[in-house]
């Protein structure tokens, strides 16, 4: 899980520092005050230090304390006191990187991953996206220093994001039915995509399915892991902070959630987005009592994630067990979860 650190820029006003605690209190993992992490509950449980004391660390380490060293990362030297520390197992390095931020952060993650929790220090929400996913991996959290209640906000949201799931359960295929020639869209991503991963799509926000990548070769056509045939432009699919898109809205650049059957998630940018005209196909499943739909391409290789492998759209049957996401009920304005609404999605 990701974590996020705050520290209270100087100069913040008191109706700014009231408004940042609050927010902190129910976001973030430690607030750093005088030098000491103070966890949601208000307790100083890690001691902060500024420089490399291996008899000190050891000791506080030994008497149960948690430790962090906290570094500026300026060049090659300050890198290699870092990781010293990690071989020491401290609990936390927390780094703020100078001039370059991405290479050093590289060598950072490389060398301590596995050893220390790595934070690194951010002065805003896209900075903090940076440090999170560099190197794949990213940092283990975040320190956000600001004075700015908006930033928090932004932040918090960056980091939930990389530790979000949804709920994934099996539906029972009821229909499935060949359709007229209509509009898909053919979503083309800036990432990779494994077995089991794909994109969640659907005719009503109350369900989607789970479309798998073009991960598999077959005779005809070369495997696509960056690719999702993904459906009709009218179908839904769920994007970043649970908000639904139409599939014809997506373009280069926009973010797009890549899911795989255990409903663990992450974002992925657009490449491309290709409407092409289609034999369309649609498929209806139970979920546990509610009925869903998506209407997909009729070909092989357009296929769902089941609970165990995949299959093509062209050899499902009645009966066959497909992994789907049931959202919470009620309505969306565009896009945005409206839980009281009463909304009926035929």
């Amino acid at each position: 899980m990701k974590e996020l650190w705050l520290e209270i820029a100087t100069g913040a006003s008191l109706s700014e520092k009231a408004n940042l605690l609050k927010l902190a209190a129910q976001n973030c993992d430690f607030i750093i005050e005088n030098e000491t992490a103070i966890n949601q509950q208000g307790k100083s449980n890690i001691t902060i230090l500024k420089d490399l004391d291996t008899a000190g660390i050891t000791k506080l380490m030994r008497d149960g304390k948690q430790v962090a060293l906290r570094i500026t990362i300026g060049g090659k030297e300050d890198e290699n006191t870092a990781v010293k520390a990690a071989e020491l197992r401290t609990d936390y390095i927390i780094i703020n990187c100078l001039d370059w931020r991405v290479i050093p952060l590289e060598n950072m993650i490389a060398r301590t991953h596995g050893k220390s929790r790595l934070i690194s220090e951010a002065s805003n929400a896209e900075e903090a996206k940076l440090v999170l996913e560099t190197l794949e991996l990213g940092t283990e959290g975040v320190l956000l220093k600001t004075s700015d209640p908006k930033e928090l906000t932004k932040t918090i949201a960056a980091v939930k994001k990389q530790n979000l799931q949804v709920e994934m359960t099996p539906a029972k295929i009821t229909t499935i039915r060949q359709i007229s020639t209509g509009a898909r869209v053919c979503v083309d991503t800036c990432d990779m995509m494994a077995p089991g991963e794909g994109i969640l799509v659907g005719c009503q926000s109350a369900g989607f399915f789970l479309v798998e990548a073009e991960v598999h070769e077959n005779p005809y056509v070369q495997s696509r892991p960056f690719r999702v045939n993904a459906g009709s432009l009218s179908m839904y699919t769920l994007g970043p902070q649970q908000q639904t898109r139409y599939l014809s809205e997506l373009k280069s650049g926009d973010e797009v959630l890549i899911v795989n059957r255990k409903g663990v998630l992450r974002t992925a940018n657009v490449g491309r987005a290709k409407i092409e005209m289609r034999p369309l196909i649609l498929i209806e499943a139970d979920a546990q009592g509610t009925m869903i739909k998506t209407i997909l391409q009729n070909a092989e290789t357009i296929r769902l994630v089941t609970p165990d492998s995949s299959k093509p759209v062209t050899e499902l049957k009645e009966s066959d067990e497909v992994m789907v996401h049931v959202a919470a009920k009620g309505g969306r304005h565009f896009g945005i979860a409206v839980p009281d609404e009463t909304v009926i999605e035929r």
